[in-house]
């Protein structure tokens, strides 16, 4: 905002409210859009002398990212809240108030680029690879990315700060957001549990030839990749078990070997292409199917219903259901889906 200011254009500040207000200000931990953060927002909208609007969205974001969040997890998947928030709350609804609102641009802080292209604007990684967004920007449309800007994607965080500081910005030391907003304490299952009470159940933790080793408390504990909270003692021979598929059906933790976790393929649903059309043939792409992992070089191919097949062109481990994957060619974001089985 303060950029914007400097550089003439008419700028208006606008924060939401996603969640429980009481407990966004007492909430302990780094997140984002708690209760301080409106308080934070408001200290720089009165510092930079713009306008600062607080709307409510508390309702619409408990029913279009905590509630799926929840039944992801017992569905055995493991989602991503922050994606989903991005493609309904912000870049949907938040949008169409910038337009109502008359405005040419709506501007966040994601650390992506947004680049003019022959075919009209394209969504590029962030310049600073550690501090890259665009994983959790796949599902964006080319006419949402038509009004959206990212004028912090060409610096690293130290070049923001610094910036923050030059332009006058109150906050420009505060700690970075890590956890899940609604999740300040990193403690999924008991968020799910407040969400869905009473659908937890104990069973079983399962070797792939379906011998039992262990119990769980809930599959809602588990990712794919994980490996410590299993508590099976020796049950490996010595050998490490991780967490290889979640069996919601039979409410089961299926565990094994590291090797078990290495897959050549997956299928994604719900894919969205940034490109002008979807893809007629096999492209050759990196993908990202963890937000922390670095791209990989692989193949993608567009099948019917909006789904899309990877092959690694090297096996990649801990692949989990509900997470993203994201298809790159060199720092251009192509589009994503949602991992649906490897």
């Amino acid at each position: 905002a303060a950029l914007l200011k400097e550089q003439g254009f008419d700028v208006v500040g606008v924060t939401l409210q996603l969640y429980d207000h009481g407990q966004a200000v007492s909430a302990g931990g780094r997140t984002c859009c708690a209760g301080r953060d409106i308080l934070d927002a408001r200290r720089v909208a009165d510092a930079l002398n713009i306008p600062h609007y607080v709307l409510d969205y508390e309702s619409r974001f408990r029913a279009e990212v905590m509630e799926p969040f929840a039944d992801g997890y017992l569905r055995g998947e493991t989602p991503i809240p922050c994606i989903e928030c991005n493609r309904t709350v912000k870049f949907r609804d938040l949008l169409a108030t910038a337009r109502d609102l008359g405005a040419d641009a709506l501007v966040t802080g994601h650390y992506a680029r947004r680049v003019e292209g022959p075919e009209g604007p394209e969504l590029h990684a962030g310049a600073d690879p550690v501090r890259d967004q665009s994983y959790f920007l796949f599902a964006t449309t080319r006419e949402q990315l038509a009004l959206l800007r990212f004028p912090l994607g060409g610096m690293d965080k130290a070049a923001t700060r610094a910036l923050a500081e030059r332009l006058g910005v109150p906050v420009a030391a505060k700690p970075d957001s890590q956890d899940i907003c609604f999740v300040p304490d990193g403690d999924y299952a008991r968020t799910v549990e407040k969400l869905r009470p009473g659908r937890a159940h104990a069973g079983a933790i399962v070797d792939g030839a379906g011998r039992v080793l262990g119990r769980h408390e809930g599959i809602l504990n588990f990712t794919v990749g994980q490996r410590r909270g299993l508590d099976l003692g020796n049950a490996g021979g010595g050998e490490p078990l991780y967490v290889t598929r979640i069996d919601a059906a039979a409410n089961q933790g299926v565990v094994g070997p590291r090797a078990a976790l290495l897959k050549t393929r997956l299928t994604g649903r719900a894919v969205n292409w940034l490109l002008a059309t979807s893809p007629a043939a096999p492209l050759a792409v990196t993908v990202k199917v963890r937000s922390t992992q670095a791209p990989v070089a692989a193949t993608v191919r567009a099948l019917d219903g909006g789904r899309a097949e990877v092959t690694f062109d090297q096996s990649q481990g801990a692949i989990a259901p509900g997470q993203a994957c994201v298809f790159y060619r060199g720092s251009r974001v192509l589009g994503g889906g949602w991992i649906e089985s490897a």
